[in-house]
């Protein structure tokens, strides 16, 4: 079968991956042609474009790359032409995707979304263009279900999170080799997660490192991410008590005594390590007066809104400031207030459905088609 996989982004990279070896499992002479990372590019198949050309964060940005999307656009549609795959799997990335999957359906191509875009939070009158697009969806999140079956009667299948099952499965590294790999000392260790494209980290890693000469008795470690060059992450690092790994995140986060996270699946993998965090996350701001007025949701984490509990703490925009992120950093470092945190998490855990989530999809998918 011959199979076209479109991911976005570098979180779209890391399922997409595990979801091609699933593929792979279940029909090992599939073809694969694919818009993505590095990660999938190391299991198989065909790269078309990398998800570095693809990242554009907010709205503003948008309106300001619009000929590139636009292009880029044009680009995947006739690649798909030609191609002819049996089955277009789409990954998240809801601005791009939900484009290519319209014109796909008029086209007679079967379409599978796995990750469903989030219309619960932004934009809930767009059912009628998931309804209408989409042959299967394939949902992560234990109350997308109800959504989407009880609110707007569209059938769909929770597989689980696949973050448990990239958690489970990675190769474990030893804690003191690791340290000693990057130059890290024997204080416990404040993990910096300042996103992975430019403009979020340009505005997060400044403010997160403020508060550096704070703790004296924690090291600080950025976790850089794989589509950004250190010579980018450089200008941050003025001060000795600052270290730098690169695509290393989940060694990191592995031992790890807490971390100050940009808001996205990063606030979610720093959970199921069971670190405690405080959620940050600052946008420009046309794209933060936007977003005001059209996401409605009480959190901007998944830890939060699956629990439906503030029971991470999140700063945003203007409450992201030294002052408020000194504050809660040593409020999670507390033992007492830790303790309480990981019993959550578990709860957390149980509620995302255990691993396989990878598995169960690409079961799902190959069932279908075939």
């Amino acid at each position: 079968m011959k199979y076209y996989i479109i991911a976005g982004e570098a979180s779209g990279d890391l399922h997409g991956s595990n979801l091609m070896k699933a593929l792979y499992k279940g029909d090992p002479k599939a073809d694969i042609r694919f818009w993505g990372g590095d990660l999938m590019k190391h299991v198989g198949g065909t790269l078309v474009k990398h998800y570095r050309e693809l990242a554009f964060m907010g709205f503003a940005e948008v309106v300001l790359n619009l000929r590139t999307i636009l292009n880029n656009i044009k680009i995947c549609k006739a690649d798909i032409e030609q191609f002819k795959p049996d089955v277009i799997i789409f990954i998240d990335y809801p601005g791009f995707n939900m484009r290519i999957a319209k014109w796909a359906k008029l086209n007679g191509i079967k379409t599978h979304y796995y990750i469903a875009p989030q219309i619960w939070a932004w934009n809930e009158s767009r059912i009628k263009e998931v309804k209408r697009d989409f042959d299967k969806l394939f949902v992560i999140l234990p109350f997308e279900k109800d959504f989407f079956e009880v609110k707007h009667n569209f059938p769909v299948d929770f597989v689980g999170h696949p973050l448990i099952d990239a958690i489970h499965n990675r190769k474990k590294s030893d804690g003191d080799a690791f340290r000693k790999e990057n130059n890290l000392d024997e204080k416990p260790i404040i993990a910096i997660l300042p996103g992975s494209r430019k403009q979020e980290i340009s505005k997060m890693l400044s403010v997160m490192l403020s508060i550096v000469s704070d703790f004296p008795d924690y090291q600080f470690v950025i976790a850089g991410a794989p589509s950004q060059d250190y010579l980018f992450y450089e200008q941050f690092l003025t001060t000795n008590n600052v270290k730098f790994v690169s695509n290393k995140t989940y060694d990191l986060l592995s031992i790890a005594s807490a971390a100050l996270v940009t808001s996205g699946t990063a606030t979610l993998e720093t959970a199921l390590f069971k670190v405690p965090e405080v959620v940050c996350y600052k946008g420009s701001w046309a794209s933060y007066q936007i977003a005001k007025r059209i996401v409605t949701l009480k959190y901007i984490s998944l830890v939060n809104l699956i629990m439906d509990e503030e029971v991470v703490t999140e700063l945003i925009q203007d409450k992201f400031n030294k002052k408020n992120i000194k504050k809660e950093l040593s409020k999670i470092l507390d033992d007492k207030h830790r303790k309480a945190l990981l019993l959550k998490y578990d709860i957390l855990e149980t509620k995302l459905g255990g691993i396989g989530a990878s598995e169960k999809t690409a079961k799902l998918i190959l069932n279908d088609i075939k």
